[in-house]
């Protein structure tokens, strides 16, 4: 009897253990799941957070993509080249910029010409220009105007300028309006060169055209080469508009009947000694006289002359051997059209001198260079309304003409082309 009570305890002993036994393993079972479950939402959590993330750093890409996207390369390149250019203390020189317009012509036709950055030019050693200085140039501004537009002034008369230099050297015509064109694109190409309003400077403007090809005879090339480059340049007078003093010359600017009616670089060339001469003998520039008589007043080497009578008249010399200077004439049509002060251009006697009151230099680098005397072989002729900067007269011709390209003064219609 008690074997069977022992094994009957010993069962019961032995359920009651399975028993413990099955419901410890059932809450490890439990905790196992709970635990999996628990890693399981930490695992999704984690995922979402990590998609979140990565989400927000698309986004953010997206943005910095679209932000880069609205303001191109170029014009951040070009912001940095302003943040180096100290615009008020810019000399009257030049600066390579980052494009220049070139057109070749070859097989008697000009091709479609376009904008570089390459600065450099290859020529053979015996380059119809190196030998026989087959070459004419141009030279205007564009300008910022109080609004903040970009102009240029009048680019198709340099066009027009420029054909007769060309037919008069045997030389192939760039069509005007390609010509103009491509100023335009050259100063858009670098309008970030484009001095601001206010500062003084301006963008000089260079188109030129030159033989290209070996020439070892007399004789015109056969292939061309048209380029426009643009340099940024401060004020011709630092400081305010100084008075000039000049000499009547004994040198020649140009033949008689020869090229001092274009834009030929050999009329610059031949004019160096004598401008490096009268620097030396305290002289900013030398008047020449008609090279028929050596009596009739003409031009300096680089600049048309205006006269101012007592009675305020303008007197402009007249001669076939003069360039036609595109800021004299835009003066002249000022002066008759909307000043109303009368004009004469005839031919001016080197005796005439001391009978005007005013006397200044006109062209595209300075407007108005006011001439306080001119020295004309020992007598010094003055000019006493020109003794501190411009008289009267010279100061609304050249307030009226700044005033247009400066966008104060309404332009006569076809004077003003917008760089858009």
């Amino acid at each position: 009897m008690a074997t069977v009570k022992a094994i009957k305890k010993s069962a019961k002993t032995t359920k009651a253990g399975a028993k413990k036994a099955a419901v410890s393993k059932g809450t490890a079972n439990k905790s196992a799941k709970t635990k999996a479950k628990t890693a399981a939402k930490k695992r999704t959590a984690a995922k979402a957070q990590s998609k979140k993330r990565s989400e927000t750093k698309t986004i953010k890409q997206a943005a910095a993509v679209k932000k880069s996207a609205q303001k191109p390369a170029k014009k951040v390149a070009a912001k940095k080249s302003i943040k180096k250019i100290d615009w008020a203390n810019l000399p009257f020189g030049y600066m390579k910029t980052d494009k220049r317009f070139v057109a070749e012509f070859k097989n008697g036709k000009w091709n479609a010409g376009k904008l570089t950055s390459d600065d450099t030019v290859s020529l053979s050693e015996c380059a119809g220009v190196l030998q026989y200085a087959q070459t004419c140039f141009e030279g205007l501004k564009a300008y910022t105007t109080e609004d903040g537009r970009i102009v240029t002034f009048r680019p198709n008369l340099n066009a027009e300028r420029m054909e007769r230099s060309c037919e008069r050297l045997e030389m192939p015509v760039f069509p005007k309006e390609r010509f103009v064109e491509a100023v335009l694109a050259v100063v858009k190409a670098n309008k970030f060169y484009v001095p601001p309003y206010g500062s003084g400077a301006t963008l000089y403007i260079r188109p030129y055209m030159f033989g290209a090809n070996p020439v070892i005879g007399v004789k015109p090339a056969d292939e061309y080469q048209f380029r426009i480059f643009v340099t940024p340049v401060g004020p011709y007078f630092k400081g305010g508009v100084k008075s000039i003093a000049v000499r009547i010359s004994d040198s020649d600017r140009a033949a008689p009947r020869g090229t001092g009616d274009i834009k030929a670089g050999i009329n610059y060339a031949m004019s160096l000694h004598n401008i490096v001469d009268a620097h030396k003998n305290g002289f900013a520039e030398n008047i020449y006289l008609d090279p028929a008589t050596h009596t009739f007043i003409e031009e300096t080497g680089g600049a048309n002359i205006l006269f101012i009578t007592y009675d305020g008249k303008i007197v402009t010399p007249k001669s076939d051997t003069i360039l036609p200077s595109i800021t004299r004439r835009s003066l002249v049509y000022i002066a008759e059209n909307i000043l109303h002060i009368p004009v004469e251009e005839r031919k001016i006697d080197k005796s005439e001198l001391a009978s005007f009151a005013e006397c200044g230099l006109c062209g595209t680098a300075a407007v108005i260079s006011p001439v306080c005397s001119i020295y004309d072989h020992g007598r010094d002729i003055r000019f006493s309304a020109c003794e501190n900067g411009m008289g009267p007269v010279l100061k609304k011709l050249y307030d009226t003409l700044t005033g247009i390209q400066m966008g104060h003064i309404l332009a006569p219609k076809g004077w003003i082309y917008e760089v858009t």
